[in-house]
């Protein structure tokens, strides 16, 4: 389980960059183009896409329905896939110890609370699924290891497939979980939306712009903005293999309805339940042109 986003912050920079414009504090579901949004061509809605740049995740069909083996995604437009705790809890519950590896059947153990343990059940049996999918083979024979980390060059960087066929990405916080799978590179993140005085606390740990931008709005839609700003951050983060072991004043990303994108990334916000904020980076592939807004 996601530890509370509070408890993730790390301690105010000592320096940053890249000033920011102001932009305005409205909610998740305000629209926005972008190059990550955009349709078919013949009109229907792929996994992850867009309606006015808003990205809308495919809810994951509970464990008693097989998958279907899911088509590559195409560059700068990942397939995206939202589990509800409620909906898999029970089936999850009975068949993990034939999906999870020994691993992850004891990291779910080491959890306190039932619905923390459900929660991470359920993202994980998820993400084993989705990829089988895309594999073609059964979710337990699916083998993840770790990149090496872009700092140290340690093996605890983000986790991967070994032989680098897909990328993938999961976040999930209680009751919740957001899975992403592209052809490059990619970070997911969702949360639920902080108190005002987490809020207070820890806007420092911004960009210098954004800081300013969530200062001048009220403590409701500055609460929501800063969700955004703070999910689209550690979606790129996550991405990138760093994690929050990078300074996240270093990127300005912004706070309002349309995110900057970080060089050589692509943003963009999904839309979940209310009470949370989710976003999705990834990496941009050298030649390759991102979809077109509707």
């Amino acid at each position: 389980m996601t530890p509370p986003l509070a408890s993730r912050m790390p301690p105010p920079p000592t320096s940053r960059s890249r000033p920011g414009s102001a932009t305005d504090g409205s909610p998740s579901g305000s629209t926005a183009s972008g190059p990550l949004s955009g349709s078919a061509a013949d009109g229907t809605r792929p996994p992850g896409s867009a309606a006015g740049g808003i990205l809308f995740p495919d809810p994951l069909p509970p464990l008693t329905s097989a998958l279907p083996r899911q088509p590559p995604p195409t560059p700068a437009r990942p397939h995206l896939w939202l589990v509800t705790t409620a909906v898999h809890q029970e089936t999850v519950t009975r068949y993990a110890p034939l999906v999870l590896d020994p691993a992850e059947l004891a990291r779910a153990e080491e959890f306190r609370r039932p619905g923390d343990r459900a929660t991470y059940m359920c993202a994980h049996v998820g993400l084993r699924r989705l990829l089988a999918a895309h594999l073609g083979i059964a979710p337990r024979a699916v083998s993840v290891a770790r990149a090496p980390c872009p700092c140290c060059g340690e093996p605890h960087g983000r986790p991967v497939l070994p032989d680098g066929r897909l990328h993938f990405s999961l976040s999930h916080c209680e009751g919740l979980s957001l899975i992403a799978v592209a052809a490059t590179p990619v970070g997911v993140d969702v949360e639920p939306v902080p108190p005002p005085q987490t809020v207070a606390e820890a806007a420092d740990v911004l960009h210098p712009a954004e800081s300013a931008e969530l200062a001048a709005l009220a403590p409701g839609p500055g609460a929501a903005a800063f969700a955004r700003v703070w999910t689209r951050k550690e979606a790129y983060l996550k991405g990138t293999g760093v994690g929050l072991g990078a300074d996240p004043a270093a990127e300005y990303v912004g706070s309002g309805p349309v995110p900057t994108d970080p060089a050589g990334w692509l943003l963009a916000d999904v839309a979940v339940p209310a009470g949370h904020r989710a976003a999705v980076a990834v990496r941009m592939v050298r030649g390759a042109s991102p979809p077109k807004p509707p």
